[in-house]
């Protein structure tokens, strides 16, 4: 038996309270198919889709960095692909995997390192026959990145590389020196150590069994391993200081809410729903910048559940109607307007007509409502906020 990196040892009882686990047989399972199922990683304009395993995108990153000279401490699964290996009943679904490479980036250099040693491994998974000569790390990231993050500050110190899928199943690349925040609730706390799992498919000549299978560790960065376990299969949610999390923690929340969770407690989740409207209104000030976070979500959380959206966005409204302390009158009119817009856009893009007895104009039609044969429809949204209601001119954040 191989025992993980880090961790409590094989069968032995982990105490209350720990931040470790070992892993079932069962989980082992889920998690080396998980590992072994090829992901299309789709390429823009004349650049084929590539087929990759995660188990190999891990190894070869791995290898190829160990080579420039970069130590790779641990590689973890994180987030939700890591909750549906230990619960597979999570009612989280999973679509993003959340690999995490555990390296030194002390310096500017090291941070280039990774991102071309990134670039070289798509170049080698591209397939036979494609001429490789003339193509650039800029093209190669034109054509199969989605997204390129850089953290460089005193508390925290990562690059995020996610590679393109189009039905929002991304392979998201993160290398992490220190990142002071790692979760937003507990059911999205877990982190998977996956070199054992590795070091066994490359060294055993013998197929894994449940008598004979590497000992997998997980982490809860919550803190307490089993009561974050027991919040998963119990559809909980519960959170500490969402203040530290960009964003509040808030559209998670809410899309949390909208898929069946429950708050811990319903009176220190009220306090905790206005420290997460605090914070997202401190890090997404402008309407603008509201509008774009809002539709970014609503495309990569909900591919496959366009259904949900509607729901959502009334949870999103409600909950930024009942705990938002810290914005003037005006502005806070103006975002949940917005959320209603989009909310009937939902509605519109999926042609359906609620069911109400009143039709009501509440805003001006956007830009994108210019088709001379668009059809209004009406929905039971209402009132967003009643018009004889007043609002002070500053609401104190406290």
């Amino acid at each position: 038996m191989l025992e993980a990196a880090a961790g409590p040892a094989a069968g032995g009882a982990e105490p209350r309270g720990s931040r470790f686990s070992v892993l079932t047989w069962e989980q082992v399972q889920r998690l080396d198919q998980i590992l072994g199922e090829a992901v299309p990683i789709h390429g823009r304009g004349n650049f084929p889709t590539l087929s990759v395993r995660p188990r190999t995108i891990v190894q070869v990153v791995r290898s190829r960095l160990q080579k420039k000279g970069i130590t790779v401490h641990n590689v973890r699964l994180n987030g939700s692909a890591a909750s549906h290996v230990l619960h597979q009943d999570s009612g989280l679904g999973y679509k993003d995997l959340d690999l995490i490479f555990g390296v030194d980036l002390k310096t500017e250099d090291v941070f280039q390192l990774v991102k071309d040693v990134v670039m070289d491994c798509l170049l080698d998974f591209l397939p036979e026959g494609v001429n490789k000569d003339k193509i650039t790390p800029m093209t190669l990231k034109e054509a199969y990145v989605q997204k390129l993050v850089k953290v460089c500050n005193e508390t925290d110190r990562w690059s995020l590389i996610s590679l393109s899928n189009n039905s929002g199943k991304n392979v998201e690349l993160k290398f992490v020196d220190s990142l002071r925040r790692q979760f937003e609730f507990s059911v999205d706390s877990f982190q998977i150590i996956l070199d054992s799992l590795l070091l066994f498919g490359e060294c055993s000549e013998n197929p894994m069994a449940e008598s004979f299978h590497p000992t997998v560790t997980g982490e809860s960065m919550y803190g307490d391993f089993q009561e974050a376990m027991e919040h998963l299969r119990s559809r909980v949610i519960a959170t500490r200081n969402p203040e530290e999390i960009r964003g509040g923690g808030l559209l998670k929340y809410c899309n949390l809410l909208v898929r069946g969770f429950k708050p811990k407690s319903e009176v220190d989740m009220k306090a905790l729903q206005r420290y997460m409207c605090s914070r997202f209104f401190i890090d997404f000030s402008d309407i603008g910048e509201q509008l774009r976070k809002l539709e970014g979500y609503l495309q990569s959380h909900f591919v496959g559940m366009e259904s949900n959206r509607y729901d959502y966005l009334m949870t999103l409204h409600r909950v930024v109607n009942e705990s938002t302390v810290c914005l003037m009158g005006h502005e806070r009119r103006q975002t949940l307007n917005l959320i209603a817009m989009l909310a009937v856009r939902v509605l519109a893009e999926q042609n359906i007509i609620p069911t109400v007895t009143n039709v009501t104009c509440f805003y001006q039609p956007a830009p994108y409502v210019s088709e001379i044969n668009f059809n209004y429809y009406v929905t039971h949204v209402q009132p967003f906020l009643p018009c004889n209601q007043s609002y002070p001119t500053w609401l104190p954040c406290n």
